[in-house]
């Protein structure tokens, strides 16, 4: 790649639209714009996952300072819980992705992620680079860095234990192995093909105050930050808050706090300073030996009309010429690129490219209408259009001021296009801690940025520019307003198993289902399940209708299944058309009012439980906590599961009617109403009930006394999935009715044991399991039962939401001994 195709690339990224219109920024964002023109400087803030970093500093970098900011999460937060709804691991990595994105939009900093995955709490860095391998992660940190080329890196948590979580650790170390290795033409050489060596001026760590805990100190160097900007009518912590409240699925809601308050920072590498974060570094065009054009810069930003931005083009066209004739380099192609954008915002162009289909197949055809409006207040010429996979439609037109121009399109989409999925989320990973990435170009991005899109190449005052309009579905919502989303490529057909999760007893048959969703017709097909590699099941002949979804069942043997596993089969289903076509993917989309419709595929596949599951009870009830697929685990195994509502509970004798009633994860901190209705779960225990508590959190608790006799909450947790469990009960009727429980039960576990273990209980509690993390002392806190008047109550905080869906054997027959506490043995 040329160093002038590399510049084309960045242009066009940059002008892109972020959601799916160009649409003109505020004045005041321009001219906040046009002050980070005049600036050199680049910062890093770089942690651990999303909503580790500190907004209210990126807020004032990239506000105040007008430095270009961005912040680099090693990972997309997939090992974290979801108080949304029941999306875990690369689902709910991806929906923390966008709402990373959406509090950059708020506070203006730029985003960055490695390929390592988050895979929950750890407790070190040794846990934690047990997991991940240490020189991958420094590698993609240190392709980053040469990236983006900062001046300043500041880690948000430090190198030791007062980080508070392994992977917060590591975070520090790996950032300091990477500054020093950036600068190195021996470390990791490979990436000198494309890019070259950067070393940042220095390294620090911005030191805090969480909780407890207090790494800061007055003789640190510090900043005032939190400063009110009138550009908007807020104050930087203010904004902070608003930013750091987009991370709706961690219920990370913070309160906007208005004033002034110090940052605090440590010198770990690099060159120190006493004065300032970038004490040394050349901030201005003196960098590129370019003081007139700064000098430029700062009359156009002295002339510029909140008013009327158009009146600053002369200016800007003018700086573009200039900067034509400079000698480039990579300081000096960024700025020309942030120039043309600027000028664009000024000439306040719009432009959308819209159709009314949320979704299509490659070859299909569509109607499209291209819609622009310039309001640049001298003439704007559209030069050419060029439509996804065609050649550019030459068609000098003069663009009316202010006013709506169209054109309308029928689009053949090129057969090219690959379904719209995460680029991190194509291949499945190799290795459970780092996704497959298979484009080294696209390591680090934060999003695909290859969506179809129209070029528009537009001439201003003789300039020529080019911008990327992608191609959007837009709709009018009687609510929202206009609703304009992105253009979603789907494959001709794809596949979904009718529910996650099958059981399968001794010798006996089950039907498994099918639902095929056909974009196009199908005369001669085939379906096929597998498992383990072999077929178990198959139908020849298939024929479908196009636009139909159509439901095939499928019996499948005993005898065809291969042996049962400590952690469950995957069966996969797949089918072939009469052209030779393969199709084995499942569409999966994610919509949440906070964000855009997110679609990424997976493979067609159903977890298969093959054990000798016994459950005593038929009817349960479930109270709805933060969202997790107990129910759907339970509906699977045979039980009528009902969603209870406030009159339900509100009924002793509807109550009564449930063998056993189990609250979801977090109920107590997700359902305010928990305190109301935990009298009534336990006056049904006293009547005879069963009641299973799931986990709670500390945050936020709707209630404080979970159970019938005193029992405190803690932060105990046991992260390693394969730690010893000791029964410290082995014949309590909870580890043999109906299913005998061994050790073989707790092999196969994923990522954890649990997490918020009860911390200190009434003597009336029988603890029934020991567990530990290696080093640490046995905590006896992850299932309590105590009997209660005529019932019985139990407290878990076992992760049994992470283990019944991934279909593990042993902790399903943990959990319906736990549903059968009340049940007669027979």
């Amino acid at each position: 790649m040329t160093r002038n195709f590399c510049f084309i690339f960045l242009l066009l990224a940059a002008i892109r639209a972020e959601a799916q219109q160009v649409r003109p920024m505020t004045a005041s964002a321009i001219y906040k714009e046009l002050r980070q023109l005049n600036k050199m400087t680049r910062v890093l803030y770089l942690a651990a996952h999303p909503d580790d970093e500190n907004t209210g500093l990126l807020s004032w970098l990239v506000n105040e300072a007008h430095a270009n900011t961005a912040y680099l999460s090693l990972t997309r937060g997939d090992g974290g819980q979801n108080l949304l709804g029941s999306e875990q691991g690369a689902a709910l990595g991806l929906i923390r992705t966008y709402e990373l994105l959406e509090a950059r939009k708020l506070d203006g900093a730029g985003q960055f992620f490695t390929r390592v995955i988050d895979f929950g709490f750890s407790k070190n860095p040794e846990d934690t680079f047990k997991q991940w391998d240490r020189n991958a992660v420094t590698a993609d940190v240190v392709r980053v860095i040469r990236q983006f080329r900062p001046d300043v890196i500041i880690c948000r948590f430090p190198p030791t234990s007062a980080a508070g979580h392994g992977q917060h650790t590591a975070s520090a170390m790996v950032a300091e192995d990477a500054f020093r290795a950036a600068g190195d033409k021996t470390k990791f050489p490979e990436q000198l093909k494309t890019l070259q060596v950067w070393q940042s001026t220095r390294l620090l760590w911005n030191t805090f105050r969480f909780g407890n805990t207090n790494t800061t100190d007055e003789r640190q160097l510090k900043i005032t930050a939190g400063q009110y900007d009138p550009l908007l009518g807020l104050g930087y912590g203010e904004l902070a808050g608003l930013s750091r409240s987009l991370h709706k699925s961690q219920g990370a809601g913070t309160q906007s706090v208005a004033g002034r308050r110090t940052e605090y920072f440590v010198h770990v590498a690099g060159k120190p300073t006493t004065s300032g974060l970038f004490d040394g570094i050349q901030q201005g065009w003196e960098r590129a030996g370019q003081q007139l054009i700064g000098t430029a810069i700062d009359q156009i930003i002295q002339k510029f009309d909140f008013t009327r931005p158009e009146a600053s083009l002369p200016s800007l066209i003018a700086l573009r010429k200039k900067l034509a004739g400079v000698r480039q380099n990579l300081d000096v192609s960024d700025k020309s690129r942030s120039l043309d954008g600027i000028i664009l915002h000024c000439a306040g162009l719009m432009a959308e490219a819209v159709t009314d289909r949320p979704e299509a197949v490659a070859g299909e055809k569509l109607s499209f209408k291209l819609n622009i409006v310039q309001r640049a207040g001298i003439p704007v010429q559209l030069k050419s259009v060029r439509w996804p996979g065609e050649n550019p439609g030459s068609q000098p037109l003069r663009l009316p001021a202010d006013s709506l121009f169209t054109i309308p399109k029928e689009l053949a989409l090129p057969e090219s296009l690959q379904p719209t999925t995460p680029f991190w989320l194509k291949t499945p990973p190799k290795t459970a801690s780092q996704f497959s990435v298979d484009d080294e170009a696209l390591i680090g991005k934060a999003v695909n940025e290859d969506a179809p899109a129209v070029r528009l190449t537009v001439l201003i005052a003789g300039e020529q520019l080019q911008l990327d309009v992608p191609l959007s579905f837009k709709k009018l919502d009687p609510v929202r307003g206009d609703v304009v989303e992105a253009l979603r490529i789907v494959p001709a057909f794809d596949l979904k198993f009718a529910q996650p999760l099958y059981i399968q007893t001794g010798n006996t048959a089950f039907q498994a289902g099918v639902r095929i969703a056909a974009r196009r017709s199908m005369d001669n097909g085939s379906l096929r399940l597998t498992c383990e590699g072999k077929t178990i099941a198959s139908v020849e002949g298939l024929r479908l209708s196009a636009g139909k979804d159509t439901l095939i069942t499928i019996p499948v043997r005993a005898g065809n299944l291969p042996p049962a596993k400590e952690q469950g089969l995957v069966m996969y289903a797949s089918i072939d058309d009469n052209f030779g076509q393969h199709f084995e993917r499942t569409q999966q989309l994610i919509n949440y009012s906070h964000l855009p419709v997110l679609q990424y595929f997976t493979p067609a596949s159903a977890r298969l439980v093959k054990a000798d599951l016994k459950v005593a009870v038929k009817k349960v009830g479930y109270v709805e906590g933060a969202g997790d697929l107990t129910a759907d685990f339970m509906r699977v195994a045979g039980i009528e599961v009902t969603v209870l509502k406030e009159s339900d509970i509100g009924n002793p004798d509807r109550l009564a009617a449930f063998d056993a009633i189990v609250t979801g994860v977090r109920a107590l901190n997700a359902e305010r109403r928990m305190v109301a209705w935990m009298p009534q779960l336990l006056n049904y225990v006293k009547n005879g009930g069963t009641l299973v508590m799931q986990y709670n959190t500390l945050q936020d608790l709707s209630v404080r006394q979970p159970g019938p006799y005193p029992l405190s909450i803690s932060n105990t947790r046991v992260t390693e999935e394969n730690s010893t469990v000791t029964f410290t009960d082995p014949s309590h009727r909870l580890m043999n009715y109906p299913n005998k429980i061994t050790q073989t039960d707790f092999l196969g576990w994923v990522q954890e044991r649990g997490a918020y273990f009860a911390g200190s209980w009434d003597q009336r509690y029988k603890p029934l399991l020991s567990m530990n993390d290696t080093g640490e002392s046995p905590a006896l806190g992850s299932v309590l039962y105590a009997p209660f008047g005529k019932g019985h109550y139990i407290y878990t905080s076992l992760a049994f939401f992470r283990q019944l869906p991934a279909g593990n054997p042993g902790a399903a027959r943990l959990f319906f001994n736990f549903l059968s506490a009340g049940k007669n043995e027979r």
